[in-house]
C-alpha cells in the first residue's frame, strides 16, 4: 500500500465513532495540509449535524412513550445513542444530505465552487418549491402588513430568495463582460476581476437573490443597503462571519433595475466609501485590490480575497476572457 492511500485508509477510519484515537490521524492529516483532511472533517461536522437532527427526534419519541416500557430503560436509551451517532457518521460518509460537499467547497473553491452569497442566504439548501413557498410568505405579509406599518415604510420585499438566471459561467460572462467594461474603466480595474468577484457572489449567476414577487433584485456583488441606501430592497437571512465564526443574521440587500445598474452602483459605492480609499489605490493588481477590500471590511469571510483570486485564476476566465 502506498503513502497515499494508507493516508486516505487512516482518515477514513476517523468516521468511527467507536475509534477516538484515530480522530488524531484527521489532526495531523490537517496540519500537514492534505486535502484528504478537510473533506473527512467536513463528513464529521455533518455527522454532528445529523446527530443533532437524531436526538431531536429522539427526545420527541421519550416525551410520548409509556415510561413503564423496557424500550425506556436508561440502557436502551445508551446503546440506541451509540446507534444513531454511528449511523449519523456513516450516513455523512455515503452524502447524506450533501452538507459535507459544500463546507469543502466554501474552504476550498475551485472553478465550480458554491457562490460567496451562499452564506448570504435563508439556509435552505435546496431551491426547490421556492418560488411557492415566497408566495405563500407574501400573502401571509399582507394580511400582516396593516398591522405592521414599518415593513411597508422599510420597502423591503419580504420572502426573498435566491435563483438561476444564468444557465452556464460561459452565458454569465458573455452576459456581463461588456457591461463590466464599462464599469471597470471607472474603477480603473481589470473587468476580469470584477466579472470574478461577482462570479463568487452569485455562483455564476446560479445564485441571485430575488425579491418576494419574483423580481430579480440583480444584485451582483451582495451590497447590502444601509440607511444611505433610498432604492429597493430584498431581505434574506444570512450567515455572516464575527469572530471567525458563522453567525445567523436578516440583512437587506440594494435592488437594482438592471446588471448595469448593479455594476455602476459598485462603482459608486467603492469610489465613495472611505473605508475603501487603500482599494482604490491598488487596483492595478486584484490580488492587492482585493486584500485590500477585505482588510477594509467588504466581507466577513476571512478567506474572501483568496477565493475571488481563485475564481480570477481558474480555468473557466481564463478560458474566456484575456
Amino acid at each position: 500500500m502506498d503513502a497515499s492511500a494508507n493516508t486516505k485508509s487512516q482518515l477514513e477510519m476517523s468516521r468511527n465513532y467507536h475509534d477516538m484515537g484515530s480522530v488524531n490521524k484527521l489532526r495531523e492529516a490537517a496540519q500537514s495540509g492534505d486535502k484528504g483532511a478537510l473533506e473527512e472533517a467536513a463528513k464529521q461536522f455533518e455527522a454532528i449535524f445529523v446527530q443533532m437532527m437524531l436526538k431531536s427526534m429522539r427526545k420527541a419519541q421519550d416525551a410520548l412513550a409509556d415510561k413503564d416500557s423496557p424500550f425506556s430503560s436508561e440502557q436502551v436509551k445508551f446503546y440506541r445513542e451509540m446507534h444513531d451517532k454511528q449511523l449519523a457518521t456513516d450516513l455523512s460518509a455515503n452524502g447524506s444530505i450533501g452538507l459535507a460537499d459544500i463546507i469543502v467547497q466554501q474552504m476550498n473553491p475551485g472553478d465550480e465552487m458554491m457562490p460567496a452569497g451562499a452564506v448570504r442566504s435563508d439556509g435552505d439548501l435546496s431551491v426547490l418549491n421556492r418560488h411557492n413557498v415566497a408566495a405563500v410568505q407574501n400573502a401571509q405579509d399582507r394580511v400582516l402588513g396593516e398591522n405592521n406599518q414599518n415593513v411597508a415604510k422599510d420597502n423591503v420585499a419580504a420572502g426573498a430568495f435566491k435563483q438561476s438566471v444564468f444557465a452556464s459561467p460561459q452565458e454569465f460572462v458573455k452576459a456581463l463582460y461588456p457591461h463590466a467594461v464599462e464599469a471597470a474603466k471607472a474603477l480603473n480595474i481589470s473587468p476580469k476581476a470584477m466579472i470574478a468577484q461577482a462570479a463568487l457572489e452569485t455562483g455564476w449567476g446560479k445564485s441571485i437573490i430575488h425579491k418576494g414577487d419574483g423580481e430579480n433584485s440583480h444584485n451582483l456583488f451582495g451590497i447590502k443597503a444601509d440607511k444611505r441606501w433610498e432604492g429597493e430592497k430584498a431581505a434574506v437571512d444570512t450567515l455572516e462571519f464575527v469572530n471567525n465564526v458563522a453567525e445567523k443574521q436578516q440583512a437587506s440587500f440594494r435592488s437594482y433595475g438592471s446588471f448595469t445598474d448593479s455594476l455602476s452602483d459598485y462603482v459608486d459605492f467603492i469610489k465613495s466609501n472611505p473605508r475603501y480609499e487603500k482599494a482604490t489605490q491598488k487596483t492595478e493588481s486584484p490580488q492587492d485590490y482585493f486584500e485590500a477590500l477585505q482588510d477594509a471590511g467588504y466581507a466577513t469571510d476571512p478567506k474572501y480575497a483568496e477565493k475571488v483570486m481563485s475564481v480570477f485564476n481558474g480555468s473557466i476566465l481564463g478560458d474566456l476572457l484575456p
